[in-house]
């Protein structure tokens, strides 16, 4: 990793691992903690956010330089050693440890609690860059279901061999899809592969035959993607997935050089487009979070939780 990205990392609250490798505590873990405030994730799945790790195995490589990304963008080529992946975990669980330490005297940060938030019971592999580009993702989860930790993967869908490969399977699989059309994805996501369309496009196509949970995501932008509900629909019909979110885009981070607070969707416009593409798939809102600006849609009476 280059040192100017590694210091710009390092000044933003990631700690990295190897050339390629970084885990963050999660805004919503300091919500949980002294707050009693919580992630999405946990009205709508069950996961507990004070007990979420966030990591990703390839914090700066991506097929994408997505316009609304409030990562660092500082992508680069492979790194000339990959970390194995029990060695990067067990770190990653330590530095979490030593991340939550000082919630301890806390006064609004109950003690079971935070002893629970230094035992992660579950791992987001989300936090930046495209995590199917790691070569040893597949040993990654299983070492996460061997300490009894479920797995939500995210992925922009470029490298549909690794999922169709891809072993053992997350708990809960990701796929974004912020684009209804070549056009727009070219415009909005802004590839760095020159078939990143063609490759989503297989992506959702193997998506059905995913023998795991599987969520669509639609992030939305306002005055960039948001309408074509039709054209969306297409895709998730293809998909076929457990669950489609459609979320907000929020003003934050690095995206900041790029957006502006117009381009943030209100929770009303979202829930709005949540109902029409609903409405073209037979899927309902079956839960929403305003402050996180994102519905899920489902088929009525779909259980949710892990």
């Amino acid at each position: 990793m280059k040192e100017q990205l590694a210091r710009i990392l390092e000044k933003q609250q990631y700690r990295t691992y190897g050339e390629h490798a970084a885990v963050k505590l999660c805004h919503w873990m300091r919500q949980s903690l002294l707050y009693g405030r919580h992630c999405y994730k946990q009205e709508f799945y069950g996961i507990r956010s004070h007990r979420c790790l966030q990591m990703t195995p390839v914090v700066n490589q991506c097929t994408h330089n997505c316009l609304f990304c409030w990562r660092v963008q500082g992508f680069e080529a492979d790194p000339s050693v990959w970390s194995e992946p029990e060695g990067m975990l067990e770190d990653f669980v330590a530095r979490q440890k030593l991340l939550i330490s000082g919630f301890k005297g806390d006064e609004r940060c109950k003690p079971e609690m935070w002893r629970e938030a230094s035992e992660p019971r579950h791992v987001a592999i989300s936090l930046a860059g495209e995590p199917t580009m790691y070569p040893y993702l597949g040993e990654l989860i299983e070492a996460c279901h061997r300490r009894g930790m479920s797995t939500f993967l995210v992925t922009n869908g470029t490298l549909p061999e690794v999922l169709e490969r891809l072993d053992p399977l997350p708990t809960q699989l990701y796929v974004t899809v912020a684009a209804p059309t070549e056009e727009v994805y070219r415009r909005i996501c802004s590839p760095r592969i020159p078939d990143g369309w063609e490759r989503l496009l297989r992506t959702l196509d193997l998506l059905p035959s995913i023998d795991t949970r599987t969520v669509i995501r639609h992030t939305l932008v306002q005055n960039w993607n948001i309408g074509w509900e039709e054209e969306y629909a297409a895709l998730d019909k293809v998909a076929d997935p457990l669950f489609i979110e459609p979320k907000g885009y929020v003003f934050v981070g690095d995206s900041r050089k790029r957006m502006s607070l117009a381009n943030m969707p209100s929770h009303a416009t979202v829930a709005e487009f949540g109902r029409r593409l609903g409405d073209l798939l037979g899927f309902e809102i079956l839960k929403e979070k305003d402050d996180s600006r994102v519905v899920l849609l489902g088929e009525n009476g779909a259980e949710t939780r892990i």
